[in-house]
């Protein structure tokens, strides 16, 4: 997607640290948090398959496994 994890922190409406903390596995998002990081990802993409594909998709699967 091209994004650093400070512009996606600010698009989401949330801190640098926090995106990081997500990615580095110290803290995980809440329920309503990844329902915005699915539609940013959405917005952002050709198609919500294509989005979950890129990014998405291991962030639900790490955090909502089936």
């Amino acid at each position: 997607m091209g994004l650093t994890q400070e512009k996606f922190a600010a698009k989401l409406g949330v801190t640098f640290p926090t995106i990081n903390r997500w990615e580095n596995g110290r803290s995980q998002p809440s329920p309503l948090a990844m329902e915005k990081v699915v539609s940013l990802l959405t917005q952002m993409s050709n198609s919500p398959k294509e989005a979950l594909r890129e990014r998405g998709q291991d962030l639900l699967s790490k955090y909502f496994p089936e």
